[in-house]
């Protein structure tokens, strides 16, 4: 008997048409009924794959095979997703499967992720579509019932198909041009770009740019308190004949640009009568709509400090494994039209909590759940619709998991509820002549903001004006008892959050130029409520920006990058347009007007020129706004001035890398160096291979150029010695007791040796690196590890092995070897908690390439009671170290 087989893209969705269709019986990966096999993916199970022929696995990226563009694209499985691909690999080669049904989520990402699974299978079965927008078991069977053909959605396969190729393209091949451009005088500096990174990062830069350039300014205020027979209130002077300078943003009516201005209007004012008009008229205030993705991350931001990655986390916690949100990757603030019911099941639920049973209760007794645009609109929803309570009761969540679930059924509850009226008062005092002005705002009735603990009693709005005013009879005439002029300066645009960045990618559109582009951006802007934070957490991985507190600080190398980019003419890649112009010719596509074939070909040329003209440019520097440094020249005192590629002094030969080793120098980092002729140790060096390693730099003198040059200090310490002769720690304070021989323990360089390691003859073995799997072990850590045997729990540790970031103490054992000891982890029912370590050799000499790392931590799972002595960090030593008279590795 033939059956079609349903792919979902995830498996909450099979799940769901599982109930609504009926019939079906579990298996292990799949359901099964008399018609249907119905399975599903995890997201996207392919990607892109490199040619082999352009795949450079060792060394480093150059122009050789570049522009990389391939005559097809092969697909590779994603390594965490592949037994899933194979799952349904096996299930479309089945003899009974004769039909395919794409049942993943109504849009371009769904439809990529259907083909590109067929595609990979070679499957040859017809295609129908499932179009849902609704997960209703209603909407599912109705869908079923209007499942559309494989040719009406040919034209949306296409341009989801040319989204994934020209990101690829533009992304891999900009990445490698501009690697192989900044690396061209040696090193690997990884340079990456994309087409929504990059001008994400377009943004922040331009912002600091503003930020760097803005000259305060001091202008005054001048404040007067009035007296009543009621009672005291304050006003402000203002111009009345004012009018906005489109030249000059900062001007305002209330400012005044000169003290005797103000003194003027204070001397003229203070002691004097002056009389009142006022108006008063009510408004209203709506509640915020239901939450998207970005919305709600943006409001986790500013409300509890939460980023945007662990905003989309702790979502995903509560949609997969709590079950009390719906799916949160999406771009809709509205719900189906056919969810009334479903909202009022939901809000039932809802009722039964203390935290909001008042609130729901008042919803439903009022019958405040109607047919409502601004709430229920189908033509507002492509994938996903809001993100709201599912009507399960939350157990067990987290603080921070009851925060986000608080966040989003409060404002679920507040769009149903009446908008909050408010009675808004403007006063003018006239005094001699000049006006001043006061404004009130009272609540008069709460509506939605009673859901937040706002009351008519006495909460004002957060946005609202100066609260109640005491009243002035009319014809009453007030007297001017106070004026002040106050000093004030004009401040910078304001650096970006993850709340308002998030808020600048969204609204991206705006700030293109062509009607027709902006209009194609509407609502979508730079990248997805999905691919967000995933975009803002690469900048931060890749150093380009930088969080300070709750800001987001651009670095040296995204200055430097904006730079390149604009000296070589890629505007392309810094400006929102390119956004808008393939969102564009990508909603042409689907609408049968543009062909795949034309667009890619586009994309082609438009790859061609960004490599072209990397490749092409060969001055020396490139045009930018660089730094004067304050820190004197090392070798004559002259001014040291920035270029695109080194610090070099104006007077002299002295001239420094900006990259050594792959890593941006801050202007802030080369003064310190220039000052103190040392710096570190510093992490995010890498290596020519491409591996992370931490080194202290110094400035010495080259007795052979007769100038100052940059070299790495390793720490690392010569066998031979030099004639004999050991290490003097005279007037330095030791870090602890040797854990071998009870000698004292001291910094030196990248290591903390012990004073007979470094003595002549040398009677101790015993050596720790400062830099153990890039986190750094700093002084009051190793003086806990040496004098109590543990330090604190340490969360900044990255394997080698996998690169992900873990948590660890460091553990000092009876024979001095420093091991890993891991938190106990939570016992499972039945089961005793289990203490994990792992031995790291403290003795290793730290080399540059394996990023000074004497161990090498093993998963828990398999490191369980066990203790294995760890490979040393760096069989060789590095080559400047066999030269006996030198211990350092030139940096350039």
């Amino acid at each position: 008997m033939s059956k079609a087989l349903i792919i979902a893209e995830k498996p909450s969705v099979a799940n769901d048409i599982a109930k609504a269709l009926g019939g079906f019986s579990k298996h292990d990966e799949y359901f099964e009924s008399d018609d249907y096999v119905l399975s599903s993916a995890v997201g996207h199970l392919l990607e892109i794959a490199v040619p082999e022929e352009h795949d450079v696995k060792r060394g480093k990226w150059t122009f050789t095979h570049l522009p990389m563009i391939p005559p097809y694209f092969a697909l590779n499985p994603i390594a965490k997703t592949e037994s899933r691909l194979k799952v349904l690999n096996k299930l479309i080669k089945r003899k009974d499967v004769t039909t395919l049904i794409n049942a993943c989520d109504a849009g371009r990402e769904g439809e990529l992720i259907f083909r590109l699974i067929a595609q990979n299978a070679k499957a040859k079965q017809p295609v129908k579509r499932l179009w849902l927008q609704s997960m209703t078991p209603t909407a599912i069977r109705d869908g079923f019932t209007h499942l559309r053909s494989d040719e009406e959605m040919l034209p949306l396969a296409d341009a989801a198909r040319c989204r994934s190729e020209a990101d690829w393209l533009i992304g891999i091949n900009g990445t490698r041009a501009m690697t192989a451009f900044n690396s061209k005088e040696g090193g690997f500096y990884l340079t990456t770009v994309g087409r929504v990174q990059t001008p994400t990062l377009s943004i922040v830069v331009e912002r600091e740019e503003k930020i760097k350039k803005f000259v305060s300014r001091d202008y005054w205020e001048v404040r007067a308190e009035f007296v009543c027979a009621a009672g005291i209130y304050e006003g402000r002077w203002l111009d009345t004949n004012f009018k906005k300078d489109e030249h000059d943003p900062e001007k305002r009516a209330e400012r005044l640009w000169s003290k005797a201005a103000a003194d003027s209007i204070a001397l003229a004012c203070r002691g004097k009568q002056g009389n009142v008009s006022e108006e008063s008229k009510p408004t209203t205030s709506m509640s915020p709509g239901l939450f998207d993705l970005t919305s709600l991350q943006r409001e986790a931001n500013s409300r509890f400090g939460f980023s945007a990655k662990n905003t989309l986390g702790l979502a995903q916690a509560l949609y997969e494994k709590h079950k009390v949100l719906t799916y949160p990757r999406t771009d809709s603030r509205f719900l189906p039209e056919d969810y009334l019911p479903t909202v009022k099941d939901t809000l039932a639920v809802i009722k039964e909590s203390n935290n909001y049973n008042q609130f729901a209760k008042q919803i439903l007794d009022k019958g405040w759940v109607k047919r409502n645009k601004r709430i229920f609109d189908n033509t507002k929803i492509s994938d996903h619709f809001a993100i709201i309570p599912t009507g399960i009761q939350p157990k067990n969540l987290s603080e921070p998991e009851q925060k986000l679930y608080d966040l989003v059924t409060r404002r679920f509850m507040a769009v149903f509820f009446p908008a909050a009226e408010f009675l808004v008062t403007t006063r003018f005092t006239e005094v001699a002549g000049h006006q001043f002005k006061t404004e009130g705002k009272v609540m008069t009735n709460p509506g939605w903001l009673a859901i937040y603990g706002k009351d008519a009693a006495g909460d004002d709005e957060k946005e609202g004006g100066g609260g109640n005013l005491v009243p002035v009879a009319k014809g009453e005439k007030v007297l001017t008892e106070k004026v002040t002029p106050n000093g004030l300066v004009t401040k910078p645009p304001a650096r970006y959050t993850e709340a308002t960045l998030l808020s600048a990618m969204e609204s991206a559109g705006k700030l293109v130029d062509s009607d027709e582009l902006r209009d194609a951006m509407a609502g979508k802007g730079l990248g997805t409520p999905a691919t967000r934070a995933a975009i803002i957490e690469g900048l931060l991985t890749e150093k380009y920006l930088l969080r300070e507190g709750r800001e987001m600080m651009p670095t040296a190398k995204a200055f430097q990058l904006m730079t390149l980019l604009r000296g070589l003419g890629v505007s392309e890649l810094t400006a929102p347009e390119l956004t808008g112009e393939w969102e564009y010719k990508l909603s042409q596509m689907e609408k049968g007007r543009i062909s795949r074939e034309e667009f890619m070909r586009e994309i082609a040329q438009m790859t061609q020129i960004i490599v072209k003209r990397a490749k092409e440019y060969d001055n020396d520097t490139i045009p930018g706004d660089y730094a004067t440094l304050s820190a004197p020249c090392p070798n004559c005192g002259g001014v040291v001035k920035e270029n695109y590629r080194r610090f070099a002094c104006t007077k002299c030969e002295f001239s420094m890398t900006k990259v050594p080793g792959g890593r941006q120098f801050e202007i802030a980092e080369v003064e310190q160096l220039l000052r103190e002729r040392t710096i570190g140790p510093l992490q995010g060096f890498r290596s020519k291979m491409g591996r992370p390693f931490a080194a202290i730099l110094r400035i010495v003198k080259d007795e052979e150029i007769k100038n100052f040059k940059l070299e790495f200090d390793f720490g690392q310490n010569d066998d031979d010695g030099e004639e004999g002769e050991g290490v003097d720690f005279t007037g330095q304070t030791p870090v602890g007791p040797c854990p071998k021989c009870n000698a004292g323990v001291y910094e030196m360089g990248l290591a903390y040796s012990c004073e007979n390691q470094v003595a002549k003859p040398k009677t101790c073995d015993f050596r720790s690196s400062r830099i153990i799997l890039q986190q750094e072990i700093l002084p009051e850590q190793m003086a806990k590890l040496l004098n109590e045997g543990k330090t604190d729990l340490l969360p900044g540790f990255v394997s080698q092995r996998t690169r992900r970031p873990f948590k660890a103490f460091l553990v000092r054992g009876k024979d001095g070897k420093i091991s890993f000891e891991f938190e106990e982890r939570k016992a499972k029912p039945g089961a005793a908690a289990k203490k994990t370590a792992a031995k790291a050799d403290a003795g290793g000499d730290a080399g540059a390439d394996e990023a000074a790392a004497p161990a090498k931590a093993k998963p828990a799972a398999k490191a369980a009671a066990k203790k294995a002595p760890a490979k040393k960090a760096a069989a060789k030593k590095p080559a400047a170290k066999k030269a006996a008279a030198k211990k350092t590795a030139a940096a350039e």
